[in-house]
């Protein structure tokens, strides 16, 4: 089951935090005593699961619950105390706001993470063992190989680990138990460049800056925009691309 909320349910919703706080203390004692109580309590947690989804979206921080149960009950008996329009325009006023803020909250990290990450490398770069390329790319060879070097042209097999600067592992082909393949020049910069410097059989430390991988963007939930990359990089073998 799953009862997705639409835009306007859920500008109604909170535009009832508007009302007067109702008590709420009622519905929270209701007895489950029949199927039909069980399936309308089941259809207020789906709707209650997508509503936290929403808000947490939205950049809400919370809801006034007594008054979303007012204003929900008011739908269903076309009692809104709020016009339909003064909803929008109240909702979207307030949603604009909540935008500007989760925006200017999320700029500060991605600002504070860039850098912690200049600030880093510039350290890192410093300890032995650790060469930094005229791109910005720090590595250390843990393992040198006797093979051959690829080019950009060439496709890998490699194992590899990937880490933020804090230890969190975002990636692993060693936890998946099998070795990642692809073309050299179709990953993030910082691996096409230190894939050309390895030898088959090689294994790399690498620091990527952020302008070497994902950039202000990030990639997914799990690496943050400006987010310097930290890898062991196990090159397996070569095959050529197409």
């Amino acid at each position: 089951m799953n009862i997705k909320l639409s835009f306007f349910t859920l500008l109604a919703v909170l535009a009832s935090a508007c009302t007067n706080k109702v008590t709420g203390q009622k519905e929270r004692s209701v007895p489950l005593a029949s199927t039909l109580d069980s399936v309308s309590y089941g259809i207020g947690t789906d709707v209650g699961h997508n509503l936290q989804m929403n808000i947490k979206q939205a950049g809400l921080d919370s809801l006034n619950i007594d008054a979303l149960f007012a204003g929900m009950r008011d739908a269903m008996d076309s009692a809104e105390r709020i016009h339909s329009d003064k909803v929008k325009a109240i909702v979207q006023a307030y949603m604009i706001g909540a935008q500007r803020k989760m925006m200017a909250k999320q700029q500060a990290a991605d600002s504070l993470t860039l850098e912690e990450g200049k600030k880093f490398l510039a350290e890192n770069g410093k300890k032995p063992g650790v060469t930094t390329t005229a791109s910005g790319l720090e590595y250390q060879v843990l393992q040198m190989g006797k093979g051959a070097k690829p080019t950009a042209t060439d496709t890998v097999r490699v194992h590899y680990k990937g880490t933020l600067l804090n230890g969190k592992q975002f990636d692993s082909s060693y936890d998946r138990g099998q070795p990642a393949e692809f073309p050299v020049n179709g990953v993030i910069p910082g691996w096409t460049e230190a894939l050309q410097l390895m030898p088959v059989g090689s294994r790399f430390k690498l620091w990527i800056p952020s302008e070497l991988a994902y950039g202000q963007h990030g990639a997914g939930a799990d690496i943050p925009g400006n987010s310097t990359l930290v890898f062991e990089v196990e090159l397996l073998g070569i095959g050529k691309g197409k």
